[in-house]
């Protein structure tokens, strides 16, 4: 896999995680509190800005660890 597909893969991760940490709904037994909804909104924030300026941080540490671009 290559840096973008990295990037989308933990992006994807990262919000099904706090939104199953974040959703109080009564059949929600992972529910801990409504602030994992603030990682959602930051994810999506910073791909928002990726797509303006086409700099994301985790492409930065992929990168130096060594995960091919292309």
């Amino acid at each position: 896999m290559v840096i973008n597909d990295w990037i989308h893969v933990t992006a994807g991760s990262v919000i099904l995680f706090s939104l199953a940490l974040g959703v109080d709904i009564p059949a929600n037994p992972l529910f801990i509190s409504r602030y994992w909804l603030l990682l959602t909104a930051l994810v999506g924030a910073n791909l928002l800005q990726f797509g303006f300026s086409k700099f994301c941080p985790l492409g930065v540490i992929l990168k130096k660890i060594g995960v091919p671009e292309q």
